[in-house]
């Protein structure tokens, strides 16, 4: 009998505990560990910050699924891991702090014999001074954060039919945030939710960005040919924003937000302010704060971990300038390089390095976007890694399948606007996600493949997966068929 420990419930957790449930023995065991009891289909958070959906529409619980398809569940967070045991008992064990409500501070030691983690991010709001809901800004991370995000743009929806006029700013509230495309989608929703208000005329939208230029989208940006000719994706982002009325500021790092008014600094090191009637801000990505722990007790977090929290993984961590980066460097396997029995997936594993050119302030402070690994990423990592597992557990000597990003393309439908008749909705493809100069020299990636469109037809796309991915994630009959 094995026992395999997941640690997280988000996309590319929920997916590997899925599949290596699957897969393994019916005397294997597989545990989710989660903070959270339910579930969060998070692309959907878009529409549920400009109150389109409700909360409960885009969550569902855990314990119900997990008991039916055998999966043991505990609603606790993990605090710290034990790859070696203790001197008493060589069994490597989590220890985990249960959330439950009757066993919540409750602590116990969860043992394993493989390992994945997929915590994902700690949202860093504590990184910005006044970033963050309960201070002076919004979120769409959460359901929940979204729900307050959908109030408080409704109330001031209100206030402008009643003449007032208002300002929107969205976008990151970090010089090193990343999910600029999250931001943007929801910039261009909430513009169009305006005009579906009869309001547009008595707001300001403005989107507030980390990013060198429109469409970075911490990849470096993308090219895309169209129509004979080759167009950056920042052409593609600034059209768009330009032909909704939608302004933009970039290169700009925010280092505090009180209530009406955002400070930032700009990549030429000069101070600026910006007020609001409502600003939703983005907060950078930490690790969520594991510890590791020898046999004999001694700290060896920074031997399992990175100082930014995320788990070190088989990359190449060598620091080296922008010019020296290589496709190569990302990790294919997401194993641990200490411990053979710990893997990450997801937002959890530590990247070797930004993809977008890093450019630092004459002061000092780096502003540009980070890596994402979101979304469809995070899903064929945590699948790979559950098959990776599977294999070693019936005899093979290491990981069996890969999930390089810069081996893998990435389809995103990003909405622009909710609606049957008059909505739209980019779809993008990119391959691979990582640019590879020395496969493809110009441009870093296959322009054949790398390819996007807006219309209509992608919002009605946008829908279906929608509905297509909780199907998926509840478990339903056929979901494995569904791909990731």
């Amino acid at each position: 009998m094995a026992r395999v420990v997941v640690l997280g419930a988000g996309i590319s957790g929920h997916t590997a505990a899925a599949f290596l449930r699957k897969w393994l023995g019916k005397n294997d065991e597989v545990t989710v560990v989660s903070p959270l009891p339910h579930y969060n289909w998070i692309p959907s958070n878009i529409w549920v910050g400009v109150g389109l959906l409700s909360e409960e529409q885009v969550i569902f619980p855990l314990a119900p699924v997990y008991r039916k398809h055998g999966i043991e569940f505990k609603q606790a967070r993990a605090l710290a891991l034990h790859p070696e045991g203790t001197e008493s008992n060589p069994q490597p064990f989590v220890e985990v702090e249960w959330t439950l409500e009757g066993k919540t501070g409750q602590r116990e030691n969860v043992p394993y014999d493989f390992l994945v983690n997929a915590t994902g991010p700690k949202l860093n709001f504590g990184a910005t001074e006044g970033l963050g809901p309960g201070k002076n800004s919004l979120s769409v991370c959460t359901a929940r954060h979204a729900a307050e995000t959908a109030s408080a743009f409704l109330e001031n929806v209100e206030r402008m039919k009643r003449g007032e006029r208002r300002r929107f700013v969205v976008g990151t509230g970090h010089g090193m945030c990343t999910c600029e495309g999250a931001a943007l989608e929801y910039v261009v929703n909430l513009e169009f939710e305006l005009r579906a208000h009869g309001v547009r005329d008595k707001a300001d939208v403005v989107f507030l960005t980390n990013e060198y230029q429109l469409g970075d989208f911490g990849m470096d940006g993308l090219h895309i040919r169209r129509s004979g000719y080759i167009t950056p994706s920042n052409i593609l982002a600034e059209s768009l924003f330009a032909e909704r009325g939608i302004d933009w500021i970039t290169r700009a790092h925010v280092k505090k937000v009180e209530a009406g008014h955002a400070w930032y600094e700009t990549l030429a090191g000069e101070d600026r302010e910006i007020s609001f009637d409502m600003a939703m801000l983005l907060p950078p990505f930490a690790g969520v704060g594991l510890q590791a722990f020898g046999r004999q007790g001694e700290d060896i977090t920074a031997r399992v971990f990175a100082p930014n929290g995320f788990m070190r993984v088989d990359a190449d961590y060598v620091p080296k300038p922008y010019e020296q980066w290589r496709a190569c460097d990302w990790p294919r396997y997401y194993q641990s390089p200490v411990y053979k029995n710990l893997f990450a997936a997801g937002i959890a594993f530590a990247p070797p390095h930004p993809v977008s050119r890093p450019f630092t302030s004459p002061r000092g402070t780096p502003i540009f976007a980070a890596p994402p690994r979101t979304g469809m990423p995070s899903a064929m990592i945590g699948k790979a890694v559950a098959r990776s597992i599977a294999d070693m557990l019936r005899g093979a000597p290491g990981p069996t399948h890969t999930a390089s990003m810069a081996e893998m393309g990435a389809a995103c439908v990003a909405s622009a606007g909710a609606n049957p008749l008059k909505g739209t909705a980019a779809a993008m493809i990119v391959y691979p996600i990582i640019p590879d100069y020395e496969r493809y020299p110009e441009y870093g990636r296959d322009l054949h493949y790398t390819m996007g469109e807006i219309g209509l037809a992608g919002h009605w796309i946008k829908i279906v997966l929608h509905h297509m991915f909780l199907y998926k994630a509840r478990l339903r009959p056929g979901w494995s068929l569904i791909p990731e």
